[in-house]
């Protein structure tokens, strides 16, 4: 963890989502999932949030905009970075992140390809859309129901 900013006065959670660069809604999905410490509550039970919120926010939202998971900015945000071994555990992290990325590249590469090749289907002069019909031939082959167990490819 960073060494402590300095406390600033409190915060409400449209100031903190605005100096953080993600929405409420946000905050507190973050709070629910432990990457954020409940904040302290007023009389009126407005969240209250520091500027160490603020930072912590804008780390998980860099991390997020890596495409990190949940778990891996959890990992990182757990760690010291004045340990040594705290060290050793943000490079196996990231190797595994930077793993999780080179897969996602290697099936965006094969999708463009896809793409470029149903795209080359079709030069607009003929009596029908070839592209269109090579959609349909795929949609009819496609199973009924998914097989037992197989997670889609996800769409970015």
């Amino acid at each position: 963890m960073p060494p402590s900013l300095v406390q600033s006065p409190q915060y409400r959670i449209g100031d903190v989502a605005r100096q953080a660069g993600v929405s409420a809604a946000n905050i507190r999905y973050y709070e629910k999932e432990g990457l954020l410490t409940p904040a302290a509550r007023e009389d009126n039970s407005y969240r209250l949030y520091s500027a160490d919120d603020v930072h912590r926010l804008r780390f998980i939202r860099l991390c997020r905009a890596m495409d990190m998971s949940l778990a891996e900015v959890r990992t990182l945000l757990e760690l010291d970075w004045s340990r040594k071994a705290d060290c050793e555990a943000a490079r196996v992290t990231l190797d595994e992140h930077l793993q999780h990325v080179r897969s996602r590249l290697a099936e965006l590469h094969s999708l463009e390809a896809d793409l470029l090749a149903l795209r080359n289907r079709c030069d607009g002069t003929d009596a029908h859309c070839r592209i269109i019909e090579a959609l349909h031939a795929r949609a009819d082959a496609q199973p009924l129901t998914a097989p037992a167990g197989s997670a889609g490819k996800r769409h970015v």
